[in-house]
């Protein structure tokens, strides 16, 4: 048996879960502004308890590791870290954008076309990645520019649907009969119990001492402008 705690904190969304051989029985989430410092130690806490389990009785941490909010990822892994350290458990790197697709796949039913998870980076750029039913990569992930030419070689053969909080605005720039645009949000720790019990089954851990999130952009520090 498999009981992993599983942290997601790459976007607005501050979420927790606990999963049992990649099924969720707890969750606690939720979607606002700067909360993820104050209430992901809450929310994990909450999940412990909801679950009936002690800290000792997990056998592992997994935590999405980007790319996303260079804020909340970092709270995110130094959260994991500091309870994998803690307890003595293994921890595990869950690709972001990969979760978002699964989450999406989890809810399409007989869907047979390709999904392109998209996490806003600010302007027409998104973090993004395309990916097959399976979750075999299409196209790699990136940090990408959208304009009128994005994805036109992969729409005239595939239907896409373009999923998370950098979608929407993409959808004036994609223009497709095989374009479709999902405004749910798939940033939920739920969405990582089938991919964390997959790679705890086959001891896909990451290094506790070096692992860091992928950020796939620098960190930029921009100045308040000065008042007149």
């Amino acid at each position: 048996m498999a009981t992993i705690l599983q942290l997601e904190t790459a976007t607005q969304v501050c979420s927790a879960a606990i999963a049992v051989n990649g099924e969720t029985i707890a969750l606690k989430e939720l979607a606002a502004q700067n909360i993820h410092a104050g209430s992901l130690t809450l929310f994990i806490r909450d999940v412990m308890e909801s679950a009936g389990l002690a800290y000792p009785e997990l056998d592992a941490v997994a935590v999405s590791k980007g790319p996303g909010s260079y804020t909340g990822l970092r709270i995110g892994v130094s959260t994991a870290k500091g309870l994998c350290f803690a307890l003595d458990k293994p921890l595990i790197g869950i690709d972001t954008l990969k979760m978002m697709a699964q989450g999406f796949l989890n809810t399409a039913g007989n869907y047979t076309g390709l999904v392109c998870p998209m996490i806003d980076a600010r302007r027409m750029e998104v973090f993004t990645g395309l990916y097959q039913r399976d979750l075999t990569e299409v196209l790699p992930v990136e940090a990408k520019i959208i304009d009128g030419t994005s994805y036109q070689e992969q729409l005239n053969n595939h239907l896409i649907t373009f999923i998370g909080d950098g979608a929407m605005k993409c959808s004036d720039s994609i223009v497709s009969p095989n374009a479709l645009f999902s405004d749910l949000n798939f940033n939920s720790a739920s969405n990582m119990s089938a991919l964390a019990y997959s790679a705890f089954s086959t001891g896909d851990f990451v290094d506790l001492a070096y692992f860091e999130p992928y950020y796939l952009k620098d960190f930029v520090i921009t100045q308040a402008k000065k008042k007149v």
